[in-house]
């Protein structure tokens, strides 16, 4: 048999192990406090606006710090799924804190200057080492208005994010300032109506108009600041 042709089942081989790599599908971790969380942020609305092929998980859990998720095992459970990650092309993992990272919240508060971006850059630094695609989410803005501007108390938490994305080259979506200049546009009344309703209304959480007004955002800027991920998004879920 000449060379070549003993050469072809190999070739056809490798090929088809390269074809089924490029058909693995992506997936994407969300990790964040009660902003990203189902029922109360826009983490469901952004998992919906995935291509059905790609895996999405909303892992954030409401009241939860940059320190709290850790230290009650949440962070285990995540780093347990990027262990197991061989049927994904690529995991991508969008951390989101600094709501309950401010003073004043027991058990859950971090120092904004020792805690808060040692614990930010830790799970940049730990997502990468299990493999996945980390990517810092500034967090969103409160809806609080104040002689007709929105009062931004998140602005210290955002710019450490900001920070440690430059100095860690981690993507960065900053939903913090999109989603200010949102609300700002909207005015108080208009804003309103991204919470939710009845007994439940603050100026934090989201209802579905909300949670669908923030992921659309969060889903256009991170198919510009990801560009490999842009092909699983789509428009509308």
């Amino acid at each position: 048999m000449p060379r070549f042709a003993r050469l072809i089942p190999f070739v056809f081989a490798a090929c088809a192990c390269a074809g089924h790599a490029a058909a693995l599908p992506d997936r994407v971790i969300l990790v964040g406090d009660s902003t990203m969380a189902s029922t109360t942020g826009y983490g469901d609305a952004l998992c919906a606006r995935f291509t059905p092929e790609t895996a999405c998980i909303n892992l954030a859990r409401g009241g939860r710090s940059s320190g709290s998720f850790r230290a009650e095992g949440r962070w285990d459970e995540v780093q347990g799924l990027l262990r197991d990650g061989a049927g994904f092309r690529t995991t991508y993992v969008l951390v989101q804190f600094g709501h309950n990272d401010q003073p004043g919240k027991p058990g859950r508060s971090t120092d904004f200057a020792t805690e808060f971006p040692v614990n930010m850059a830790r799970y940049v630094e730990e997502a990468r080492t299990l493999g996945a695609q980390p990517v810092l989410v500034t967090p969103l803005t409160r809806r609080s208005f104040k002689a007709g501007y929105v009062h931004n108390d998140l602005a210290p938490w955002a710019g450490a994010v900001r920070g440690i994305a430059r100095s860690t080259h981690t993507p960065l979506v900053d939903l913090n300032a999109l989603s200010l200049a949102a609300v700002q546009a909207m005015g108080p009344k208009e804003a309103d109506k991204l919470a939710r309703s009845g007994e439940h209304f603050d100026y934090t959480h989201v209802g579905p108009l909300g949670a669908e007004r923030f992921a659309r955002i969060m889903a256009q800027e991170l198919a510009r600041q990801v560009p490999a991920l842009a092909p699983a998004l789509r428009g509308q879920p």
